[in-house]
């Protein structure tokens, strides 16, 4: 990353100008545990009892820091299935947009669906895009591929070898499909592909997840299967890795646009002229001029895919719903288009190919997340592809109002009406 001439300078004068230029160059050097000790360890970190947790609490306690609010709704069997060192229970605010309608493959019918977040005038934004696809007929969904991947590396002493491993490890599939499912009743292997690095072999592993978002699922069944290989291959590898970050895991990358990651979704509306101008306050021309504005702007920022604001909505959803949120920096890629009708309508879809989501495992058993999961009849076997879907016509939502926002000059103001109020100070 490079840093601007002047800038530059300015930082380095602000650690060595001045009278105490030692003092300020000395606080960037290391502070060793023998020169400075490091205060105590968390007690009690591999105790996941209530004894534990009031360890925890009064050691933070003991050090001046308050966790009342934190220790309010204690959910133990949570706590201990979903994380380490617990002290409490962070409250995000929870709110819903809707009727939301949805004509998908799998999702069908109105939904309020719940979003947690604390950005003023996300959820009034989506709420009004919502409307608008509502009293637009609804949108429709399509689920059109559900894959996840791990891509496991192989080192090798030469090309020779690597290439050895390679026709011998892509002729076993069938084998290597089998040793994968001795890990899961709910997940398969479903596709191997390979990439060569020089002596270096990366095998990418593609897995049916069922209702999972499955992360750990092929994590497991990978590293099974590469046991596997490594014993009985007959060339063997100097150094294996689990993972050589080829899979795009949690990470924004060009390989969306290639091959599917999760749930890859398409979402569409078409919307009247009339319904742009009375609650949007913009014509169809107006939004995909602006649409194309910012697909100009995207490119030239190296934006991968082309969006307004995916990561709002699907932040605020996987947060309420029990999703893993950092799979936000993938799922957040995607693409949107609009097109003006000659009869005035606007076309408008979104496109998101990576989306990890899940209504069994992981953080969807908290009672919390179960009601919002209940809301939108997606809890357990059986809704993991509507829970996509609404994410994606979510998105669309989003899409919608941010653009007519935008192109409407009315972004500021929604802010300012919506995005800052000011909370109540919590009484002594």
């Amino acid at each position: 990353m490079t840093v601007e001439r002047s800038v530059a300078r300015q930082i380095a004068q602000r650690l060595l100008d001045g009278e105490s230029a030692a003092e300020r160059v000395r606080i960037l050097q290391p502070r060793l545990p023998e020169d400075e000790p490091i205060g105590d360890r968390m007690p009690a970190s591999r105790d996941r009892t209530v004894a534990g947790l009031n360890r925890r609490r009064e050691f933070l306690r003991g050090l001046g820091h308050t966790i009342d609010a934190l220790a309010e709704g204690d959910d133990q069997a949570a706590a201990e299935a979903t994380i380490e060192n617990a002290i409490g229970f962070l409250r995000l605010p929870v709110g819903v947009i809707g009727p939301l309608r949805i004509n998908g493959s799998a999702a069908q019918g109105d939904f309020h669906v719940p979003m947690a977040t604390t950005e003023g005038a996300l959820l009034a934004s989506c709420n009004r895009g919502a409307f608008v696809i509502s009293h637009a007929g609804g949108a429709a969904t399509l689920c059109l591929a559900e894959v996840v991947s791990r891509a496991p590396c192989f080192s090798f002493h030469s090309l020779v070898e690597a290439v050895q491993f390679v026709d011998w490890a892509t002729s076993r599939f069938e084998e290597l499909k089998a040793i994968a499912g001795e890990t899961t009743r709910h997940g398969s292997l479903t596709g191997l592909r390979t990439a060569l690095i020089g002596k270096e072999v990366y095998l990418i592993f593609d897995y049916q997840t069922g209702d999972a978002a499955g992360q750990n699922m092929v994590t497991f069944a990978t590293d099974h299967v590469c046991h596997y290989l490594v014993e009985h291959s007959p060339v063997r590898p100097e150094h294996w890795y689990v993972e050589g970050n080829l899979s795009g895991d949690k990470k924004a990358t060009m390989q969306s646009f290639l091959y599917a990651r999760g749930r890859k979704v398409v979402a569409e509306v078409r919307v009247p002229g009339d319904l742009l101008h009375r609650v949007l306050h913009v014509a169809a021309a107006d939004m995909t001029r602006y649409w194309e504005i910012s697909v100009l702007g995207g490119t030239q920022s190296g934006s991968i895919g082309v969006q307004g604001h995916y990561a709002n909505a699907l932040a605020a959803i996987f947060a309420a719903c029990g999703q893993d949120i950092a799979c936000v920096s993938e799922a957040s890629v995607g693409l949107t288009r609009m097109e003006a009708g000659e009869d005035g309508s606007l076309y408008a879809s979104v496109v998101l190919p990576n989306l990890i989501v899940g209504t069994v495992g992981g953080g969807t058993g908290l009672a919390t997340t179960a009601e919002c999961l209940d809301m939108i009849g997606c809890r357990g076997t059986g809704g993991a592809r509507k829970l996509a879907e609404i994410c994606a016509a979510t998105v669309l939502a989003g899409e919608l109002s941010i653009i007519a926002a935008m192109a409407a000059n009315e972004f500021a103001a929604a802010h300012r009406n919506y995005g800052r109020t000011t909370p109540r100070s919590p009484s002594p």
